[in-house]
């Protein structure tokens, strides 16, 4: 593990698909944004987001960088994986984070990629 996915433990519970661990790092009133999806509210569901919703079949985040601070924190890298139709997906992306009590209070999620 990198200094910087040390920094921002989740990932490694997103992309082992370890769905029970998410409440270690997540608030009970998360809202998760996330182009594509309306804002996901609340624990159960971005729980059912990711168990359910979420496209991705399999895949990992690599994290290229991060900043933490106590309230607040960013990091940014690339996602390599394949979807559940068996599409590859590669992604380069960008969180922002807001923190209470240290766990995630809301996420926002940016993609790089041609918008306007």
């Amino acid at each position: 593990m990198s200094a910087t996915t040390a920094k921002f433990p989740w990932f490694e519970a997103i992309d082992s698909r370890s769905w029970n661990d998410l409440p270690r790092f997540f608030h009970p009133e998360v809202v998760y944004e996330r182009p594509g999806y309306p804002p996901i509210q609340g624990l159960a569901a971005l729980l059912e987001f990711y168990s359910k919703v979420r496209i991705i079949a399999e895949g990992k985040h690599s994290l290229e960088g991060g900043l933490r601070d106590e309230g607040k924190a960013i990091c940014w890298g690339h996602f390599s994986g394949r979807s559940k139709d068996g599409a590859t997906l590669a992604e380069r992306f960008a969180d922002a984070y807001e923190l209470e009590d240290g766990l995630i209070r809301k996420r926002t999620t940016f993609f790089f990629r041609a918008a306007i």
